[in-house]
């Protein structure tokens, strides 16, 4: 059992162009032994981009890929050369089979903010079909707006267990969306593993932390239910693993 907290003053930052993008794990020339990954999670990253700002045509494989659109528009061109847009509000899963190229451009109207997350097969899943399933499986493309407003707690986004708009192809994988209002309260589920980041607003003290702000992520290990108070409207994107 485990608590962890990840400031996001502490994510490894990287400026290239009209791009900003804090890593939370290893990336690239950013490397620490102690951050590679978090159960499937081998990257997570908070992007800004500037107008016609982002990422070119680009390859990837053996992943699923989930993007949250925090603020602004993304445009997502995928094998088919087809654009995309995902306005704010909007979830999108690409799942990348043996191998397929995209790009991810913010639209022009402006910056755009998304959250991204990779998820890896697990090798070490406990029925080993399940996870070669997820590294052989075949290329999809989904996305959703997710409707989700105060009170309404933990809104289901994505999961290979339970329904929700998106599906994924990592066993016991889910994500949730909590928007709160002020001093509104939520329980982080209990699970193998928690993973809740703070995509706007903050938390107040608890008994896990000092208050969190915009950028800071829980890392609960094999933890019980907690409960978080939000201090202003928060927004809370919380991963759980069952294993």
């Amino acid at each position: 059992m485990s608590v962890e907290i990840r400031r996001g003053s502490e994510r490894f930052i990287e400026r290239e162009g009209r791009r900003l993008s804090r890593h939370a794990f290893s990336f690239g020339q950013h490397y620490d032994a102690e951050r590679l990954s978090f159960g499937p999670i081998v990257c997570h990253d908070d992007h800004l981009l500037g107008r016609g700002a982002g990422f070119s045509e680009h390859e990837h494989r053996d992943l699923n890929i989930v993007t949250w659109v925090a603020q602004g528009a993304l445009v997502h061109t995928g094998d088919d050369g087809e654009p995309v847009v995902l306005p704010a509000g909007t979830a999108a899963v690409l799942r990348t089979g043996e191998g397929v190229r995209h790009a991810e451009i913010a639209s022009d109207d402006g910056p755009c903010r998304f959250v991204q997350v990779w998820l890896a097969p697990r090798p070490d899943a406990a029925d080993a079909a399940d996870a070669a399933d997820a590294a052989g499986a075949e290329v999809s493309y989904a996305h959703a707006a997710i409707a989700a407003e105060a009170g309404s707690g933990l809104v289901p986004v994505a999961s290979s267990v339970d329904d929700a708009p998106l599906g994924l192809g990592v066993p016991g994988a889910r994500l949730g969306l909590a928007r709160l209002g002020a001093h509104e309260r939520l329980l982080l589920p209990a699970a193998a593993r928690v993973h809740a980041y703070l995509v706007s607003g903050a938390l107040l003290r608890s008994s896990l932390a000092e208050p969190l702000a915009a950028g800071d992520a829980f890392l609960l290990v094999d933890e019980p239910a907690h409960e978080v108070v939000a201090a202003v409207p928060t927004e809370l994107l919380v991963w759980s693993f069952e294993a």
